[in-house]
């Protein structure tokens, strides 16, 4: 651990605490105007002013005192990216309480779980969720749980015990709130591993961390209040990336698009154009359906002022300059995870400063990488015996990060010392770094495949086969092998349904990988199995298809 020295005294007020409410306050004073454009419960369309959300955020703060909410109590929400999910970003942590980020794509088991050891006292839940409650409830039976909705209580029907209505708690309660001083140290929200293996973990992330994870956001993504930013990722992940807080701190434009699922890409696009979107969050799997939609369009949108922030899985060449090409838009690959909160490498702005000295086709292969450490974030690579290696574009080692709002330890979690070396918290991602200082990832530690002895990325190989037309989406496993410890299997769909031939698979790969690198299974399916959060769900596939090789003995 690096010592702490200690200088001379300042003469700043270095008492005064970073707090999450101090963003949504001054932004509300400043700008009060500032559109928020929500996606109502029937699928409908309206907007209010930050103005207006404040007065309600001040609102539901006394509201949940009313309820018995103290400082340092933790309070769930089950919602999608709503108006009312939005207000709760502030309202829950301004109290001095945690906002719990439930995701409502785990099983119930696993949801109660969190409700459970996050010691969630009261959970707040939005009427179309009612039944993913009620399926939690038995595995949180301590809980009080309170329905959000625009209908009278009297008209809600439910069996979770007790219930209370939202609106009715806010309607009584005062409308002017005396903010507290919180502790910056203190947690603002926690949020879960989505548990690929074992139990969800809890991460703890303090009113100190996403303060400043906030101010560097909005400056790596060069945000303003001339930006119109809508909020994809749900809130419920990793606080949307960071994006509702960033958002609010520059005072842009924000969109709510509510409830969706993968077949409303459509209705994203749409929106994007019809509000003028700058800024935007999401996976690939959501970008490419939406860049799909965009391409039937008579008259293309200009989205030549758009930054499009793409995480979970590195985007394919294709998708960046499909979006490019088409509207204009700029892809902003960035990498982080449920313990960085989640921004730790940006990939953004360095085109200005190698101008002159990479071509285009290498600042396209760039575009690829994870990016630049993000301002505050220390990284090392390390081999297997923690030794540093070199940043040289080749060495690849586990990424280790450390820095103020990287996780130090998990919730009421006793055996986590395997996770962090040195005060670095251990990715488990396999990487190198270039002499630019780039993150390449090569694989989850997990993924790697190991054949003969030497590492194959699968990472890159999905990106150089998913570059074929007739390729939709494309996966790529370590399958156990009888001679060469593991080979990597091509798991495809296909737009035709039909199968492409394994030359012109590896008429993709040449000159990037070696001949005895290259896959000689291919297997075809329907759809591949994704995790809660969007990313190719591995574990699943290896599970399904680690018999390739053993069954052909």
């Amino acid at each position: 651990m690096t010592a702490i020295v200690k200088g001379h005294p300042s003469t700043n007020d270095d008492s005064y605490q970073l707090n999450t409410t101090t963003l949504i306050r001054h932004s509300a004073r400043n700008y009060p105007e500032r559109e928020i454009v929500y996606r109502t419960g029937d699928g409908g369309w309206d907007r209010y002013t930050y103005a207006d959300a404040y007065a309600r955020i001040k609102r539901i703060a006394n509201a949940l005192a009313d309820l018995g909410v103290k400082p340092g109590d933790v309070v769930g929400i089950l919602d999608w990216n709503s108006k009312r999910h939005f207000e709760l970003y502030w309202a829950i942590p301004g109290t001095g309480a945690v906002m719990l980020q439930m995701n409502l794509r785990l099983a119930p088991e696993d949801v109660g779980y969190v409700a459970t050891h996050g010691g969630a006292s009261v959970v707040l839940v939005d009427e179309s969720l009612l039944s993913v409650a009620e399926s939690v409830a038995p595995f949180a039976p301590e809980v009080t749980w309170v329905v959000m909705s625009d209908k009278p209580l009297s008209e809600i029907t439910t069996t979770l015990p007790n219930v209370r209505h939202f609106e009715d708690l806010v309607a009584k309660a005062s409308p002017e709130i005396d903010w507290p001083m919180i502790d910056e140290s203190s947690a603002y929200s926690a949020c879960y591993t989505t548990g690929t293996t074992g139990r969800p973990k809890g991460v703890y992330y303090s009113h100190r961390a996403i303060y400043l994870h906030t101010l560097t956001q909005a400056s790596s993504y060069a945000m303003s209040a001339a930006d119109a930013v809508m909020l994809i990722t749900p809130m419920f992940h990793s606080q949307s990336w960071g994006l509702p807080q960033s958002a609010v701190f520059v005072a842009a434009k924000i969109v709510l698009p509510g409830r969706y699922s993968a077949g409303d890409t459509d209705m994203l696009a749409d929106v994007m154009i019809a509000e003028n979107v700058t800024v935007a969050n999401g996976a690939p799997a959501i970008f490419q359906p939406m860049l799909d939609y965009i391409e039937t369009l008579d008259v293309k949108p200009d989205f030549s002022r758009t930054r499009l922030l793409s995480g979970a899985t590195e985007p394919a060449l294709s998708l960046m300059r499909g979006f490019h090409y088409s509207t204009g838009a700029d892809f902003i690959h960035a990498y982080g995870a449920t313990e960085t909160a989640p921004m730790a490498f940006v990939n953004y702005g360095r085109k200005v400063t190698l101008q002159g000295k990479v071509t285009e086709d290498e600042w396209w292969n760039i575009k690829r990488y994870q990016g630049l450490p993000a301002g505050g974030v220390d990284v090392r690579i390390v081999d297997p015996e923690g030794n540093d290696l070199p940043h040289d574009g080749t060495s690849k080692g586990e990424v280790l990060l450390r820095g103020p709002w990287i996780t130090a330890r998990y919730h009421k979690l006793d055996d986590d010392a395997d996770r962090f070396l040195d005060g670095y918290w251990r990715s488990g991602d396999i990487g190198t770094i270039d002499e630019n200082g780039y993150l390449k990832l090569a694989d989850r530690l997990k993924d790697v495949i190991k054949s003969g002895g030497e590492w194959i990325s699968s990472i890159d190989m999905e990106n150089a086969i998913i570059a074929h037309p007739r390729v939709a989406e494309a996966a790529v496993i370590g399958v156990e092998h009888p001679k060469w410890q593991e080979r990597p299997v091509v798991i495809m769909v296909t737009t035709d349904g039909e199968e492409v031939a394994l030359a012109e698979i590896h008429a993709l790969l040449e000159g990037a990988f070696a001949k005895w690198q290259l896959p000689d299974t291919v297997l075809y399916v329907d759809k591949l199995p994704r995790t809660s959060v969007g990313k190719l769900d591995k574990k699943v596939m290896r599970v399904e298809h680690g018999d390739v090789y053993r069954a052909a003995q």
